[in-house]
């Protein structure tokens, strides 16, 4: 209702299906930004939109977002310590992207994973990886 007052920004949901986790343990960090320099981790973003739920809980919705492009990343901390667990630098957690970008040394760029959410709902499928 509130798209069609003069002025009013777009919304959209977005709907996100996280795929091919190796157990149900621990939390899932979820961080979805525009702007390209804070992907994929969020941290300056305060427009970012952030969630933790439990790793069981593999459909999310992200409901009244503007329309525009963004990008996810989803981490899976099975010991639900805050954090991507790595070791000598490689991800010893599951880790996913928007599109699911080919994955080579390092996070994807905003690029590879940017998708735009329209006036309609969007649906994007993050396939989990993980190295360990």
């Amino acid at each position: 209702m509130l798209a069609l007052l003069p002025g009013a920004m777009p919304v959209a949901d977005l709907h996100i299906d996280v795929a091919k986790l190796r157990s149900a343990k621990g939390m899932l960090r979820l961080c979805l930004t525009a702007d390209p320099k804070n992907f994929p981790a969020c941290v300056d973003d305060a427009r970012a939109v952030t969630r933790s739920v439990p790793a069981s809980q593999t459909d999310l919705v992200f409901g009244g977002l503007p329309t525009g492009d963004y990008a996810l990343a989803v981490i899976h901390d099975e010991n639900s310590n805050n954090k991507l667990d790595t070791l000598f630098g490689i991800p010893r957690e599951g880790f996913g992207f928007s599109r699911n970008p080919v994955i080579t040394f390092g996070a994807p760029r905003f690029a590879a994973a940017r998708f735009t959410l329209s006036a309609d709902a969007d649906r994007q499928q993050v396939r989990m990886k993980y190295m360990f």
